[in-house]
């Protein structure tokens, strides 16, 4: 999208707001399609730094996803998101979701192409 839609920009602004990670949504992105829970950026940056924290390679990338928390709590009104954050999240290809167990993903609005609210379900081939 050019300009990005103003209802997402509303549902990420509302789950920010309300820090909530229960607004499930599925987006088209540069003709992948991904699915998931939305989640408010400071809870998301803490997931990923949780995860780099736990790994012995990648424990001092951890820091760079605390360092941008959020801003001047004096601050009368955020901005308007930009970004998505996903986690359990999966980008689907044919009947797999990928990766099973679900993912985090972040994902600029401007370029979500398509989106409707629900999570969708795939089956493992059988």
């Amino acid at each position: 999208m050019s300009k990005p839609d103003d209802l997402l920009v509303a549902i990420a602004a509302a789950v920010e707001s309300q820090q909530t990670n229960q607004m499930s949504l599925t987006v088209l992105v540069h003709g992948a399609v991904i699915t998931g829970r939305l989640a408010p950026e400071s809870a998301w940056r803490r997931r990923v730094a949780e995860v780099l924290a736990d790994s012995d390679r990648l424990g001092t990338f951890a820091s760079l996803f605390m360092d941008a928390e959020d801003g001047d709590p004096a601050r009368s009104a955020p901005p308007p998101p930009s970004y998505l954050h996903f986690h359990v999240a999966r980008i689907l290809q044919g009947t797999v979701g990928i990766p099973e167990t679900g993912g985090m993903y972040r994902i600029a609005i401007k370029d979500v192409s398509a989106w409707t609210m629900g999570d969708f379900s795939y089956s493992e081939p059988g």
